[in-house]
């Protein structure tokens, strides 16, 4: 893997490749990589003096609508260039477009951006836990609806109605993956080459819904394999005139679409998991325990952390297999947060109220920084493990139910900016306080069929 290489051989490699060009990437507020495409001679000057991006990727919406509320860049500023510092440890090369060589940028060493830059963000916390002898082990995992249908095809309906890829609820179904054998081995074969190695993939419940399972690693790491994940799978799929979407909840009458967090601390040699305890309750040990009671302390305050569109919300909703209260358990999937304990090696916490529309620098962000808090702080888990279904537990902290809530509740939260500091916490509460408004403002279909007549 590249990470296993210098820099100097990386920039020896790019020299040597037959490619002309290099795709370069940065990650915006809503987790969509924006890029170009640059000379080989171009790139090979940027390394040492860095590269220009409009500052724009961090002044518009998920739809290129800029912001009429942000400080740190919009029509005031003029919309300056700001400075991407190329990752060359990020360096990989995309199978399915001619092995063109592809690196992932951030804004660390610019003065302006690197408070509201994501991948900057998740930078900051993971040095914190190696500050404080730790080593975070993370690995995300998605569902996602595919389609048969394209850009196009999808356009002249609408952007409504898509045809589900398969029809059916065929959950672990091997007929239904075979039935699809070309695409689905394209995803697995392909994405491992793209240095996305997958642990696991399979259909789930739903028409055309596939999960994957991410390859454990490094925080960092693993955020870019979530990233570059979803871009593949979508890549990938248009291959097969197929469309793959990430939404947290398209169908109503359909399971939601998950993006949950695996997580552990390690000792800095990577020899000794710091969850594991076996001479405790479940093998949970007291520095876990102190992390599982930071993240549930901090999760109603950054809950758009994890869930940061208005359709977020729609996926958590009781019996859907998503989160919507402050709750732990063992092995229990109704929870927020899940203890695996099956082995000390993959004694971990998985996290599962992102869906799979979340930011995976913003998700992992906030769940390292809460669970840090929490070890810091020596908190105590008051709240008890869940036995059984936790939806029956009426009495329990309910989760925000909806976007606007939830972002009024960080905006005004004193914890948020202890954890992320106070100019991303201000940037990114006002760009879901917009994300609020464009739904606001929008007459919806469901609208229309129950008003336009009878009222």
């Amino acid at each position: 893997m590249a990470q296993t290489n210098t820099s100097q051989e990386i920039i020896e490699a790019i020299k040597a490749s037959p490619s002309t060009k290099i795709k370069l990437a940065v990650t915006d507020i809503d987790g969509i990589l924006r890029g170009k495409i640059i000379s080989k001679e171009k790139f090979l000057k940027a390394i040492d003096r860095n590269v220009g991006f409009c500052d724009v990727v961090f002044g518009w919406d998920a739809n290129d609508m800029v912001y009429n509320n942000s400080k740190v860049t919009g029509w005031h500023t003029g919309f300056p260039d700001a400075t991407a510092s190329i990752d060359l440890s990020t360096s990989r090369e995309i199978p399915w477009n001619d092995n063109t060589p592809l690196f992932l940028a951030d804004f660390h060493r610019d003065e302006n951006m690197s408070n509201v830059c994501p991948r900057t963000l998740l930078k900051r916390v993971s040095e914190e836990a190696l500050n404080l002898g730790f080593k975070p082990k993370f690995a995300n995992e998605f569902e996602w609806f595919n389609f048969r249908e394209t850009p196009d095809s999808l356009n002249e309906k609408g952007g409504i109605n898509p045809t589900p890829l398969t029809p059916g609820m065929f959950g672990y179904s091997i007929l239904r993956s075979s039935q699809n054998q070309a695409y689905f081995d394209d995803l697995f074969n392909l994405l491992k080459k793209f240095e996305v190695p997958l642990e696991g993939l399979h259909t789930e419940t739903g028409n055309g819904v596939y999960e994957a399972a991410i390859a454990y690693t490094d925080i960092l790491e693993a955020a870019d394999r979530a990233v570059l994940f979803k871009t593949g799978v979508k890549e990938i799929a248009s291959r097969h005139e197929i469309m793959a979407s990430f939404m947290a909840k398209w169908n109503v009458n359909l399971p939601g679409c998950s993006g949950h967090i695996h997580q552990s601390l390690w000792d800095e040699k990577e020899e000794k998991n710091l969850f594991f305890d076996d001479s405790r309750d479940h093998s949970i040990s007291t520095i876990m325990e102190q992390y599982i009671a930071g993240q549930l302390h901090c999760l109603p305050h950054i809950l758009p952390m994890y869930a940061p569109t208005v359709n977020s919300y729609k996926r958590m909703v009781a019996g859907s297999w998503a989160a919507t209260s402050v709750s732990w358990g063992v092995e229990n999937r109704t929870t927020a947060l899940r203890v695996i304990n099956q082995t000390v090696d993959a004694m971990r916490l998985e996290n599962r109220v992102p869906g799979a529309d979340t930011n995976p620098y913003l998700s992992m962000a906030a769940s390292l920084a809460s669970g840090l808090y929490g070890i810091k702080n020596e908190l105590s888990l008051d709240i008890e493990a869940t036995s059984g279904n936790e939806y029956d537990h009426k009495d329990h902290q309910k989760l925000p139910a909806t976007l606007a809530e939830a972002t009024e509740k960080m905006k005004h939260s004193d914890l948020a900016p202890k954890l992320f500091g106070q100019t991303f916490t201000d940037h990114f509460s006002r760009t879901r306080e917009w994300e609020w408004e464009q739904f606001s403002n929008a007459v919806t279909d469901w609208e229309i069929k129950r008003y336009f007549e009878i009222i």
